[in-house]
């Protein structure tokens, strides 16, 4: 059965090939930039957001690509079985360059592990060092994070400030205005950002090596 983060790693794959960005596919096929973004892919109550025949259909046209060529991307399915994925330590990833405007891995510092089959082939690792983020992680913990994924409320995350900070929560709310975060350290303060002036990205955390 075809999937919703099926049809949107089609459309990144389509724009990749095209050497663009998600925002940049959209630009060139006469579009809102903000069309294809991460932000759109979900409804602010969660749900899965598809594009529409329409969006898709220009995108075909702006690339030259053909519906078959379109319908292999979506049939390429996730990475194979002991494929590899970008890994680096959590306190390097809020370095600059080491993301693009989507939250997928960008630029050097990256290593790479095996890991079993995952959907999304733009998902990532971060490693956790010290002890701030315990008891829900522990020093040297290898979480999974995967763009495509849904957010749903309980979801731990990772968000990306347009300040440039990276925060590991849990998701406690998510509407169109704003994004209400439960710190993982019991002492820590919860957080209530705008979504459209402090977010720059938030992605669903799918897996920890613990």
């Amino acid at each position: 059965m075809l999937t919703h983060a099926q049809i949107w790693m089609a459309i990144d794959r389509l724009a990749a090939r095209a050497k663009l960005s998600a925002s940049g596919l959209a630009k060139r096929s006469g579009l809102d930039p903000t069309t294809f973004n991460k932000s759109k892919r979900i409804t602010p109550d969660g749900r899965a957001r598809w594009p529409s025949t329409e969006s898709v259909a220009k995108s075909l046209a702006a690339t030259g690509a053909t519906l078959d060529q379109f319908v292999a991307l979506i049939s390429e399915g996730g990475r194979p079985p002991g494929e590899s994925v970008p890994l680096i330590g959590l306190t390097e990833a809020g370095a600059g360059g080491r993301f693009d405007d989507n939250g997928f891995p960008s630029g050097e510092g990256w290593d790479a592990i095996p890991f079993p089959a995952v959907e999304d082939t733009h998902a990532y690792a971060l490693e956790i060092t010290g002890d701030s983020l315990l008891p829900m992680y522990r020093d040297g913990t290898r979480i999974i994070v995967s763009p495509a994924a849904p957010l749903r409320r309980g979801d731990r995350v990772i968000v990306k400030t347009r300040s440039g900070e990276m925060m590991l929560r849990e998701l406690k709310r998510k509407t169109a205005k704003t994004l209400e975060l439960k710190s993982l350290n019991p002492e820590g303060p919860d957080s209530m950002l705008a979504a459209e002036e402090d977010v720059l990205w938030v992605a669903r955390i799918v897996w920890a090596s613990q």
